[in-house]
């Protein structure tokens, strides 16, 4: 179905015309993979790249080489957090490819040079959060991803390695690990490659350099010694090498754990926007405006001996899946959509009974995936290119958990009513950090840091005078203000240029101290969206646009 077209979508619009005919999926399930085998043999669990030429995500090219475009990489999501959830058993994940002589050739070319550019960037970041989900799983859940290269791995194809914790290469005098795209496409690596090379693996800044600018990349032994790969082994001795360092990995896996199925999300999409069982998204009354309600927990009910028993339809993470996908479908379908209005709606104090549970049990591994699972959800909204509003209204329940959406949001607005509270909990301390290593509320108060454990002190929910001191809220207004004053800040916010307002938020959001995460998501992605609209990338003379022609660049050489 037609994604529905919200208020205000200019019907010119072209990426808006062309998602209208063309919407894109985010849910999938091993048995609908086209791209990638997953198999699980006890504590191992291997995923291979078998990228079908013909079958992307839109026509008008082709799958060579195992190069992916994004519905692979919607696979690969989707394959890491089952990983997670059915197969905690797994102790290490081996991504490797099933073609001979290649691992993979890394983004599609064809497919950057024919789409727009907003998809371009939405693509680039999608598949940043993946490489970090990889990351996140082998931190804290204990699945370590290693890479077991069989073949050339070149740009994206070797960044997705790079989020590995271990990088395997054979040594067939062909095989290199390259990050070509400034010498080939005049663009940068997209999904972390440079940062990860400097700041993850620590390779010298000079030797970066060279092999950033290489196009041919660099293999075999030269690539232990620059730090690019940890281990190579000749084409004879690379199966056994690779064996033997995944047993050192696994160990004995858990066979004690037992995993949930996570079944399909059955959103419901109409004209007037999407219903979940926990989550709704709806077209606000102004223009380029959207309503995203959560509806909070009916009941807490109570954690069992074995926490996985609750299963895929406990509230926390069938919520959190809800607006999980629900932030996907605004990024990709709903490209004109500039300001979100947050909302919530049930009881406070049982949306506090949760998080106490998810506090109680967090020990028990399917609760401490539901809490990362929640932690990832949110660091998603942190990154979405869209304004955020929470509207704390009667009814409201932006406790704990929830609360998190309020410090999460641009602006936080509080109808002044004794019957409207907020509330922290346990959870707020440090279960969701952002990308910046702080928790939300530790970023809010950076000039004053004890401030973010004395919030703390009282305990009680807060009313809407003492949350504006507190600093909680950004306003409080009566029901004389609320409707005009409201009214006005959301249409001035969607009536401002969504350039700056991107460039503003994003600079905004992740104050004090700069982490891998947030150079992928700040520092490179800004040089990259720009680079992506420069002439010397994308113009008629592009290195991009030009590229598998026989035609070379044309560069303007003159320095910005």
């Amino acid at each position: 179905m037609s994604p529905p077209v919200p208020p205000g979508a200019p019907p010119e619009d072209p990426v808006s015309t062309a998602l209208q005919s063309d919407r894109v999926s985010f849910q999938t399930h091993p048995s609908a993979y086209r791209h990638l085998k997953l198999e699980v043999v006890g504590a191992v669990a291997r995923i291979k790249l078998a990228i079908q030429e013909d079958q992307g995500l839109r026509p008008g090219y082709e799958l060579k080489l195992n190069s992916y475009d994004l519905s692979v990489d919607i696979e690969l999501a989707d394959a890491v957090t089952r990983l997670r959830f059915e197969h905690p058993e797994v102790t290490c994940v081996v991504v490797t490819s099933a073609l001979e002589g290649v691992f993979s050739a890394g983004a599609n070319i064809f497919m950057l040079g024919s789409s727009s550019h907003g998809f371009k960037v939405n693509f680039c970041k999608y598949t940043n959060e993946t490489r970090l989900g990889i990351e996140d799983a082998t931190e804290h859940s204990g699945q370590t991803y290693v890479a077991a290269l069989n073949g050339l791995a070149s740009g994206g194809g070797y960044e997705l390695p790079l989020a590995c914790e271990k990088i395997f290469l054979v040594d067939d005098r062909r095989s290199a690990v390259s990050l070509p795209e400034v010498a080939f496409l005049g663009v940068l690596p997209g999904t972390g490659g440079l940062t990860r090379v400097v700041d993850k693996r620590k390779v010298r800044r000079d030797l970066a350099d060279v092999f950033c600018t290489l196009a041919d990349g660099v293999r075999g032994k030269r690539a232990v010694e620059w730090g690019l790969v940890d281990e190579v082994w000749p084409t004879s001795k690379f199966e056994a090498g690779v064996e033997e360092r995944v047993k050192e990995i696994a160990g004995e896996g858990r066979p004690d754990r037992l995993g949930i199925e996570l079944s399909a999300l059955t959103p419901e999409i109409s004209e007037e926007g999407i219903e979940y069982e926990h989550v709704s998204l709806t077209w606000g009354k102004a223009a380029r405006t959207a309503v995203l309600m959560i509806r909070g927990p009916k009941e807490a009910v109570a954690v069992p001996s074995n926490a996985a028993d609750l299963g895929v339809n406990w509230w926390p993470f069938q919520a959190f899946r809800e607006l999980d996908h629900a932030l996907l479908e605004l990024r990709f379908n709903y490209p004109e959509i500039g300001l979100i209005l947050l909302k919530t709606q049930g009881e406070l104090a049982t949306v506090l009974e949760v998080d106490a549970q998810l506090e109680a049990h967090k020990d028990d591994w399917f609760v401490h995936e539901v809490r990362h699972f929640m932690k990832r959800t949110l660091k998603r909204l942190d990154v979405t290119a869209k304004s955020l509003f929470a509207m704390i209204e009667p009814g409201s329940c932006f406790g704990g958990s929830l609360f998190e959406l309020t410090i999460a949001a641009d602006r936080s607005y509080m109808f002044d009513d004794e019957g409207v509270k907020v509330a922290l909990s346990e959870l707020n301390r440090g279960a969701f950090p952002m990308g910046n290593g702080l928790t939300r509320l530790q970023t809010r108060f950076l000039g004053d840091p004890a401030r973010a454990e004395q919030v703390f002190e009282s305990g009680a929910p807060f009313g809407p005078s003492e949350a504006e001191e507190e600093g909680l809220i950004t306003s409080a207004m009566d029901e004389f203000d609320w409707e005009d004053d409201v009214r006005m800040a959301i249409e001035e916010r969607a009536s401002q240029s969504p350039d700056s307002l991107t460039g503003l938020e994003a600079n905004l959001r992740f104050a004090g101290p700069e982490t891998l995460e947030t150079k992928i998501f700040g520092r490179l992605s800004a040089w990259q969206n720009w680079i992506f609209q420069r002439p010397n990338a994308v113009g008629p003379k592009g290195a991009l646009t030009l590229y598998g022609q026989p035609e070379s660049a044309e560069f303007d050489f003159a320095r910005t």
